[in-house]
C-alpha cells in the first residue's frame, strides 16, 4: 500500500487530507468541559482541581447532569470527525480500488487521520488558548469508530486497570499504550501504526503529570463523590 500513499500525497488527493485535518481539528476544539463550565456554569473548569479541561476533572468539580452534556459533546465531535475522514478518503480514492483491500484501507486511513487531528483540537483548542483536555473520551470514541476489535481491547484495558486500581489516569495510560500495539497487529501497516503511535503518544504526553504522581504514589483515586 505504500505506493498508493505516495501517489495520494503527490496528487490532487492531498487536498482531501488538508480538509480532513482542518475539519477534524476545529471539531476537536469544541471542548465539552470548557463550554459547559465557562458558558453555562460561568465557572471555568480550568481554574479548579487539576486544571485539566477533561471529563474526570469536570465530574470531580461539578458533578450533576451536565456531566452527560460534556460526554455527549466530546463523543459527537469525535464521531463527526471520523465520519468526515472516512467519507472524504473513500470519495477520492475508494472508487479507483472498489472491492479491493486497498480501497477499504483508504477509509481506515481517513479515520485514523481524522482521529489524530480531532484529538489535537481537543488537547490544544485555538479558541480556548490551546488549553484543553487529555483526550481519553474522544480517543475512545475514535477507537470505536475505527474498529470494534481495537475498541474492545483499548476500552477493556482502560476499564480493567481503572476498576482494579481506581486510578483513571493509569487506565488511560495503559489504553494509550495498547492503541498502537493493537493497530500494528490488526493492520500490519506502517502508516497506520505511525498515526496510532502519534495518537497514543499525545495521550501519554497529556498525562505526564499524572504519570509522575503515580510514580510518587500521590495520584488521586477516582470516586463517585464530587467536591461541593
Amino acid at each position: 500500500m505504500s505506493s498508493f500513499y505516495i501517489h495520494a500525497c503527490a496528487g490532487p488527493g492531498m487536498g482531501s487530507f488538508v480538509l480532513i485535518a482542518l475539519a477534524a481539528y476545529f471539531l476537536g476544539c469544541f471542548n465539552g468541559a470548557v463550554i459547559v463550565s465557562k458558558y453555562i456554569l460561568k465557572d471555568d473548569i480550568r481554574a479548579h482541581g487539576s486544571g485539566n479541561a477533561g471529563l474526570t476533572n469536570f465530574y470531580r468539580t461539578f458533578g450533576g447532569p451536565l456531566t452527560f452534556v460534556v460526554i455527549l459533546t466530546d463523543v459527537l465531535k469525535a464521531v463527526l470527525a471520523v465520519l468526515i475522514g472516512s467519507y472524504l478518503t473513500n470519495g477520492v480514492f475508494y472508487n479507483s480500488f472498489a472491492g479491493t483491500h486497498t480501497g477499504e484501507m483508504w477509509g481506515i486511513l481517513g479515520k485514523y487521520f481524522a482521529g489524530l487531528f480531532c484529538l489535537i483540537g481537543h488537547m490544544f483548542p485555538c479558541m480556548f488558548h490551546f488549553k484543553g483536555g487529555k483526550g481519553i473520551l474522544s480517543g475512545g470514541t475514535v477507537a470505536i469508530m475505527i474498529d470494534w476489535r481495537l475498541a474492545l481491547i483499548a476500552w477493556g484495558t482502560f476499564l480493567l486497570m481503572t476498576v482494579l486500581t481506581r486510578y483513571v489516569s493509569l487506565g488511560s495510560v495503559c489504553a494509550a499504550a495498547a492503541f498502537p500495539t493493537v493497530t500494528a497487529f490488526l493492520y500490519q501497516d506502517l502508516v497506520l501504526t505511525i498515526l496510532s503511535a502519534t495518537i497514543g503518544g499525545l495521550i501519554l504526553y497529556m498525562h505526564r503529570d499524572n504519570i509522575r504522581r503515580l510514580l510518587r504514589g500521590e495520584e488521586n483515586k477516582f470516586s463517585f463523590h464530587h467536591k461541593k
